[in-house]
């Protein structure tokens, strides 16, 4: 971790942003040279002023940098810098790429990567949407690249990692800040099946600030961005107006046109935004001109994991709809504590998907079994 502290000072010094940082980086080869170089050396960069000079100069790694790199070692956190080859080199080629990310998990090394983002409170149509396009989308070697939070979010991450796929979550918090709470489990499976990414110190709460800066590095370090329900302020829709000022495609997925949740996509379509209605929509913007093989997509089904007698009586209860948690309970006679055990037991085998309001669902619908 010594390599790492010079990044850590020279990203605390005030005045430094990512521009500069970068500039900095680029005249005088590594952090450690910056903070070695001499004053008028230092004055020739494109926005170093002499008070920056001062500050740069008297820079120190503090107590808080070696607790803050001891609890990375700790936690089998890494620190992956703009000069590491695992540092995702679309993301170098936005205006103002975060000197380093906080990693948990492995980041793909290659294939390519779609965002897929969309609306906390989504409705059930986009939440089946999400699952059937993620999955598709998988099984062609696609990542999915999403932010961790309810809605389609939770729904993109779940979806691609129980079709056998990788993906990776951008958060607007720390490492140490899992936001929403409820998606502990998920935090770390996300870490099993690919990487979860932060530009944020350990500690760092969910400031709303955070979030759009947060949907930079979504839109970044992808291909492509795929809107799937946004309302009129919808945060997708900054991300989506990211991934275009970054020169990446952007898709969104059409809705009833008279919910709200549709209205975003819906003036995104307006504006250029190429129509979704399958994973083909998405996949021939980058196959060369190569024709999509639908069939190729359902081709290798995940075998279904092996499950107990009342597994296997809720499995037969589901349908590819949601349904409440106190109606199932009902028709299966069975206690709710009884019944949240199995569900969740279903959920990590990646069976069942939860939507929001305690509603349940398959993840592959009855063909699957």
């Amino acid at each position: 971790m010594s390599a790492i502290r010079p990044w850590f000072a020279l990203k605390s010094v005030p005045g430094i942003g990512n521009l500069l940082f970068r500039r900095l980086v680029e005249r005088f080869g590594s952090p450690q040279e910056v903070l070695r170089a001499e004053e008028m050396a230092l004055l020739t960069v494109q926005g170093v002023t002499s008070r920056l000079v001062d500050a740069i100069r008297r820079q120190r790694i503090t107590d808080a940098v070696d607790r803050e790199l001891e609890v990375i070692s700790q936690k089998g956190y890494a620190i992956v810098t703009q000069t590491d080859p695992r540092y995702p080199s679309l993301l170098l080629q936005i205006p103002d790429p975060p000197p380093f990310l906080y990693v948990y998990g492995t980041l793909p090394s290659n294939g390519l990567n779609i965002a897929v983002v969309g609306s906390r409170m989504a409705t059930d149509y986009g939440i089946s949407t999400t699952r059937q396009l993620c999955m598709d989308l998988v099984r062609q070697q696609v990542n999915i690249v999403s932010g961790m939070a309810r809605g389609v979010d939770t729904a993109a991450h779940t979806s691609a990692i129980a079709a056998g796929g990788r993906t990776v979550s951008v958060l607007g918090t720390g490492l140490n800040q899992i936001y929403p709470r409820e998606n502990a489990r998920l935090f770390h499976k996300i870490a099993e099946n690919g990487a979860v990414v932060t530009e944020f110190a350990l500690d760092t709460g969910p400031d709303a600030h955070h979030f759009p800066a947060r949907n930079r590095i979504i839109s970044g370090m992808c291909h492509g961005t795929v809107v799937v329900e946004a309302s009129r302020r919808s945060g997708s829709l900054i991300t989506a107006r990211l991934a275009a000022e970054q020169n990446r495609e952007v898709f969104a997925v059409p809705g009833n046109v008279h919910s709200f949740k549709s209205i975003g996509t819906h003036a995104l379509i307006k504006e250029g935004a190429k129509l979704v209605a399958h994973a083909g929509d998405i996949l021939d913007e980058f196959l060369n001109g190569k024709p999509y093989d639908p069939g190729a997509a359902h081709a290798a089904q995940p075998t279904s994991p092996p499950l107990t007698d009342e597994e296997a009586m809720v499995i037969d209860s589901l349908e590819a709809d949601p349904v409440h948690i106190d109606d199932l309970a009902r028709k299966l006679a069975l206690t709710s504590g009884r019944l949240s055990g199995l569900l969740l037991q279903l959920e990590l085998k990646g069976l069942v998907i939860q939507s929001p309001g305690k509603r349940f669902c398959l993840i592959f619908g009855k063909n699957r079994q």
